[in-house]
């Protein structure tokens, strides 16, 4: 597998497979053929069996894929079965929502940290994490073995801080910042620019589509 190339498409529709599989879990369901998954997927059957070939293929001719199994495979794919610590940077609305969010915990990613400049907000605490001063970053990120770094910051800041980080060791970035950052090619970034998902919603509704 990891000699093949595999497209950004099929990787963005593994979180999906995954979520689906963790829905049909929790319904009793043991094994889904893929025409069933493929209308959960609004895709084709074919499509299904492409994307999950391109890893090798996980089902049998005439019985499907074991739901299970299956969602167990693609969870090591995503890397869902090593677990990542995190740090958010931005205390803010959004870094507090997202620090409060206890869900990511049962997908292995772990926020043990949370930083901003803000005098104001150190020492707040989000979900029992106390909000620390940028000052102690460093430190906390070489005692506590963090792999990907979360920006809640302002755009004019997020440069400098991204480019903080990847000299500390981070090389994941999850970036909510209005800025599409720039790093090493050996550094991941995320960009989620929540103002783009509504603009394709307007599209779409000014479209009719």
């Amino acid at each position: 597998m990891s000699e093949k190339k595999i497209s950004s498409a099929v990787i963005k529709r593994l979180p999906r497979y995954f979520r689906y599989l963790r829905d049909l879990l929790d319904q009793g369901v043991e094994r889904i053929s893929s025409e069933e998954l493929s209308r959960m997927m609004h895709a084709t059957a074919s499509q299904v069996r492409q994307d999950l070939n391109s890893f090798g293929g996980f089902g049998q001719q005439g019985y499907g894929y074991n739901v299970e199994h299956l969602k167990d495979e693609i969870a090591k794919i995503l890397g869902l079965d090593t677990p990542h610590n995190m740090i958010m940077i931005g205390a803010g609305n959004l870094g507090r929502a997202i620090a409060g969010y206890d869900k990511f915990d049962n997908r292995s990613f772990h926020i043990k940290g949370i930083f901003d400049n803000n005098p104001d907000l150190v020492g707040d605490v989000v979900r029992g994490i106390t909000i620390m001063p940028m000052s102690e970053l460093k430190r906390f990120i070489d005692e506590n073995d963090i792999s990907i770094a979360g920006l809640t910051v302002p755009k004019d800041q997020a440069k400098d801080i991204a480019e903080e980080l990847y000299g500390y060791g981070i090389r994941a970035f999850w970036n909510f910042a209005h800025v599409d950052l720039r790093l090493p090619d050996d550094a991941y970034v995320e960009n989620v620019h929540l103002s783009d998902s509504l603009m394709q919603l307007s599209y779409r509704l000014q479209n009719n589509l």
